[in-house]
């Protein structure tokens, strides 16, 4: 059984801990900041449309609070994000990435608040689906992390790491059935 993941695969160990978020996510990151995988609503959801000088300034800043993560400079990015969820408070990728530091540091229940927030205004981006599932996992909420990737696959039908993380978790699932099942009928071999 594989921990779940990100875009990145991690090492195949047998119950193994879930990776962190940052580390399920470290590839996704610079795309976020690319900016090609989200929807345009997603990216331009606030009162105001930038221009070009400001798009390509907050793309920039984005980029630099994805390195921090990445360099595990949390402080930093914290107050980078928050500075950007000051000048655009519904723009998703700084969203996200604001919730990634947020599991990155244990404030899992700030990272799954800012997560549910997320999907519940974009719940066509698969990332924060998916990133909702693993804390769910890690916390043992197999139902609530089966139902987060189903949504993440309901939104990128051919995103093969939700796929194969849906099948990490039919497989727990499954475990603690079968479990169950031999704890009840210690006769049922």
């Amino acid at each position: 059984m594989t921990a779940l993941r990100g875009r990145r695969r991690p090492a195949r160990l047998p119950d193994a801990p879930m990776p962190s978020p940052l580390r399920c996510l470290a590839v996704f990151l610079f795309a976020a900041v690319a900016a090609t995988t989200w929807p345009t609503a997603a990216r331009a959801q606030d009162a105001r449309e930038l221009t070009v000088d400001e798009r390509g300034r907050y793309a920039t800043a984005l980029a630099d609070a994805a390195t921090l993560i990445r360099d595990r400079q949390f402080d930093a990015a914290t107050t980078r994000l928050d500075a950007l969820l000051v000048q655009r408070p519904r723009e998703a990728q700084a969203r996200f990435l604001r919730a990634v530091v947020d599991a990155e540091q244990g404030r899992t229940d700030d990272a799954v608040r800012r997560f549910r927030e997320l999907v519940a205004d974009f719940p066509e981006l698969p990332e924060p689906w998916n990133n909702l599932a693993v804390i769910q996992a890690q916390q043992g909420d197999y139902d609530a992390a089966r139902f987060s990737l189903e949504s993440a696959i309901q939104a990128a039908p051919d995103w093969s790491i939700a796929r194969e993380n849906l099948g990490d978790i039919y497989a727990r699932l499954a475990a603690a059935n079968y479990e169950r099942a031999a704890r009840t009928d210690r006769a049922n071999k």
